[in-house]
């Protein structure tokens, strides 16, 4: 199954649902950053949120999330837009340990629970929003939830998950969230809460095989959803040569010129993809203005 979203609204339009499968996306960014297990499951959760939060956006409007807990791990840092593309990496990737006592991956020791989630949002205006709260567990998905009723005042549901294979592998991921709307009853709001409670392992759900739809029908019932929109979502980064080639050019021709004196060439890694750019001694000398 190829990764996407769906946007949806249950209960009469009373809750306003997202729901996605996002197990290539991950499976991509451990590949490219060779993240071991537990850091896997921590940035696999960040993206797949990220990504659900990207669709709530319009047009050119982008995010970035900055997941900073005190763990071994170090920052989190995702990238999201509109389009479903969503690119991260983490500080440390080479960060496991054995599981919990619940039997599963100790994310909440590899992030910590000692510093910030701040998300940052560009909608194309002067001014950037900035939203932060205090880490409340490190779980990911429990501190966005308090993001979003903290920093957004929007009542929210948030579960993500991934599932790591023993040689590091990413076998599933996948997620939701869930907003209540204005006006919404409390008898629903309890019920739903009573549903989300006994829910399954959203990564479970995705490793049987169910759709992000057939997530949303099994949380609310097959009639309640109305799917709004599907997203095709992938792993994008938008890091480019010619990008870096300008970065260089704009240090000046005394700071190129010592590159290619004493480094004989140039080398740069983009954060969020590990792409490697090599520059020849030729190529700096071009780039000179």
């Amino acid at each position: 199954m190829k990764d996407y979203l769906v946007k949806a609204t249950a209960y009469h339009g009373k809750v306003r649902a997202y729901a996605i499968s996002s197990t290539g996306m991950v499976k991509e960014a451990q590949e490219r950053h060779d993240t071991w297990a537990t850091a896997s499951a921590a940035l696999g959760r960040t993206m797949t949120i990220t990504t659900m939060m990207g669709a709530m956006m319009k047009g050119d409007d982008t995010l970035t999330v900055k997941i900073e807990g005190g763990g071994p791990i170090g920052a989190i840092i995702v990238d999201g837009n509109a389009s479903g593309e969503t690119r991260g990496y983490v500080k440390n990737p080479h960060v496991d340990f054995e599981l919990n006592k619940n039997g599963k991956l100790d994310v909440a020791r590899a992030v910590g629970n000692e510093g910030t989630l701040s998300i940052t949002k560009d909608v194309g205006l002067k001014d950037f929003f900035t939203g932060e709260v205090p880490i409340i567990s490190g779980e990911i998905s429990e501190d966005f939830t308090y993001y979003f009723a903290n920093s957004e005042q929007i009542p929210s549901a948030v579960a993500a998950g991934v599932l790591v294979n023993p040689d590091h592998s990413i076998l599933a991921a996948g997620g939701f969230i869930v907003q209540v709307m204005p006006g919404a009853e409390e008898d629903m709001i309890t019920r739903l809460e009573e549903q989300i409670q006994s829910f399954p392992a959203i990564s479970s759900l995705i490793r049987e095989g169910k759709t992000p739809q057939q997530i949303l029908e099994t949380l609310f019932g097959e009639e309640e959803v109305k799917v709004l929109e599907t997203l095709p979502v992938e792993f994008r980064c938008k890091c480019s040569r010619e990008r870096l080639e300008r970065a260089i050019a704009g240090l000046g021709n005394e700071e190129i010129q010592q590159m290619i004196d004493e480094d004989h060439g140039a080398e740069a890694t983009c954060h969020f993809c590990n792409q490697i750019y090599h520059f020849s001694e030729k190529e700096l000398e071009a780039l000179k203005q």
